[in-house]
């Protein structure tokens, strides 16, 4: 399929998307986003809808001529809380929320892959699956729409993804066999001590100074017990404690995140977290209490089957291919859809040169990367069923 072939539809694939733009909602608050979604694949022929398997998912299906394997093409749909500083006649109508890692123009490609498929479902057998997932940003709300059944009836043959990605020209796509991105944990530790006044702190046990002692052990933790060869991330991002300038508090926080390229070298720092924090506070004669999110991201890893489908399809859409030097230490939680599913490919498409960094409040990329969006989720569709 070329550019070409999109031109017909692509006039209100571009006025969706800037309708998403315009009304951004939040992980799990999607009601609107999913509203318009649903309304929009109830006007094209052959598109089957589900009954939602969350609250703000959309699920649907174009079935082809003849039983067959599934193909699931899956993309996210919230925002952030960012403040959208971009000038555009689509600006985000909600102070404070903005589309800044994409999501409308994912939700949009796959809107117009919908089209697409359901034109030609004559053309293939099987069925194709249609996610329009809440939830991405920091609930990995893939994980209980999956629990909920959304990947089971049928099971996925093979599922992909795209994430626009800035830094890279429009009309190029990159990916990498194995880890594509790192898995993450979401982390907070209480430090708990005894609070009293700032002229007497024998008499009190803070856990202000346990908390910052434990902030910078923490920082040896991946040179001295993670192997050189591995990629870890343990990250500090936020301390919280005290109010006053005369008072030591009672308790004291911080969060952060853990990210690492394999499960071994995630588990190692979350066993030196909770180890070295409750050594600190043994030392400073408080308590401490570690809590780690349960589920987060798994490592987002692509096999060489589904890359080596999906080098073939980008050429074959007038894409430039290229390979990642490296893995993103980001995470998605497309994770699960690849750990689920028997086989699969993310793919990185480039969002252009000169764009602003993901959650940056000033990422809108060009309306030009639809096309190229939705030719690539088309095709690979259809490959992906012969």
């Amino acid at each position: 399929m070329s550019i070409q072939d999109i031109a017909a539809i692509l006039p209100e694939i571009i006025e969706f998307r800037k309708k998403l733009h315009r009304h951004p909602e939040l992980a799990g608050k999607e009601f609107n986003t999913c509203a318009a979604i649903r309304s929009e694949l109830a006007k094209i022929p052959g598109v089957e809808v589900l009954p939602p398997f969350l609250e703000t998912d959309t699920v649907a299906f174009i079935h082809g001529s003849k039983p067959g394997k599934n193909v699931t093409l899956r993309a996210d749909i919230d925002a952030l809380t960012v403040n959208e500083e971009f000038e555009s006649d689509f600006k985000s109508e909600i102070p404070g929320l903005m589309h800044a890692c994409g999501h409308d123009v994912h939700a949009s490609v796959l809107l117009g892959a919908a089209k697409i498929l359901a034109s030609r479902r004559d053309e293939f057998t099987g069925s194709v699956r249609l996610v329009f997932q809440p939830g991405e940003e920091n609930l990995a709300m893939a994980r209980p729409l999956i629990a909920a059944g959304a990947l089971d009836n049928p099971p996925a043959d093979f599922v992909a993804a795209i994430h626009c990605m800035p830094g890279m020209p429009i009309g190029s796509a990159k990916m990498r066999v194995g880890a594509m991105m790192s898995s993450c944990s979401h982390f907070e530790v209480v430090f708990s001590g005894i609070g009293g006044h700032g002229s007497r702190p024998h008499a009190a046990r803070s856990p202000l100074i346990a908390a910052c002692s434990a902030v910078m052990e923490l920082q040896s933790a991946i040179p001295n017990r993670i192997n050189s060869q591995r990629a870890g991330v343990l990250s500090i991002c936020a301390i919280n404690g005290g109010k006053l300038d005369n008072v030591i508090p009672e308790k004291c926080s911080f969060v952060g995140t853990i990210r690492a390229l394999d499960d071994e070298t995630a588990s190692e720092l979350r066993s030196a977290l909770k180890e070295m924090c409750e050594a600190v506070a043994a030392l400073h004669r408080v308590t401490c209490e570690v809590n780690i999110a349960f589920g987060g991201y798994p490592a987002t890893i692509n096999s060489a089957s589904g890359v080596e489908l999906a080098a073939q399809v980008l050429t074959q859409c007038g894409i430039d291919r290229g390979d990642m030097d490296e893995s993103f230490m980001a995470s998605e939680d497309f994770s699960y859809y690849l750990n689920k599913a028997a086989d699969g490919v993310f793919v990185m498409l480039g969002a252009g040169v000169d764009q602003p960094p993901l959650h940056n409040c000033r990422f809108v990329p060009d309306e030009s990367i639809l096309a190229h969006g939705i030719a690539y989720m088309s095709e690979i569709a259809l490959a992906a069923l012969k």
